[in-house]
């Protein structure tokens, strides 16, 4: 860690479940001057994120779809208050990068990915970055060792090809946003 310059980044599920327990290691981690990142939907009160904000200094937020009943139906909550969160963050100047998991069929269709753009470019935000994060299923083979079911829906779920990937990547620089694939 002292050689790399490196952090610590709670993921893993949704660590804003556990509000208390991820600000209480959080402030462990600032005491110890650790770089602090949490990855997360931002699905919690505005008065977890708010605090959260204070105590890491990047946020990895996954950022699904923008029609609401859409993102109901895929899972199961919706997403206005992620949307409001994603604003919150914005307008108090945190650090944060969105990553866009791209699930074809799902959400790669170019309303969906317009919608995002203009939502992104929108927003007070200085680092302007998106990942998009090509669907993958190395979760299944963890779901199947937790005794739990892997889509249990069975909602068709395909990775994009790569020209779609890319065209996907376009939509959303065409409005000034800066792209990578994978990360």
């Amino acid at each position: 860690m002292e050689d790399s310059g490196g952090g610590v980044t709670l993921c893993g599920g949704e660590p804003l479940m556990h509000p208390d327990y991820t600000l209480e290691l959080l402030q462990e981690l600032g005491r110890r001057h650790f770089h602090r990142t949490v990855d997360t939907t931002l699905y919690a009160s505005q008065e977890v994120i708010r605090a959260v904000a204070e105590h890491c200094e990047l946020f990895l937020i996954d950022l699904k779809m923008m029609d609401n009943e859409k993102h109901r139906l895929y899972t199961a909550v919706p997403n206005q208050p992620i949307l409001e969160n994603i604003r919150l963050l914005a307008s108090l100047g945190s650090d944060f990068f969105i990553r866009i998991p791209l699930i074809e069929g799902i959400n790669t269709d170019d309303e969906n990915i317009e919608t995002t753009a203009r939502f992104l470019k929108s927003l007070p935000w200085q680092r302007r970055t998106v990942n998009l994060l090509p669907y993958h299923d190395v979760g299944k083979d963890k779901h199947h060792r937790m005794w739990s079911t892997y889509n249990p829906q069975n909602i068709p779920m395909a990775t994009p090809s790569e020209k779609l990937q890319q065209h996907c990547a376009a939509l959303l620089e065409s409005y000034g946003l800066h792209v990578v694939i994978g990360g």
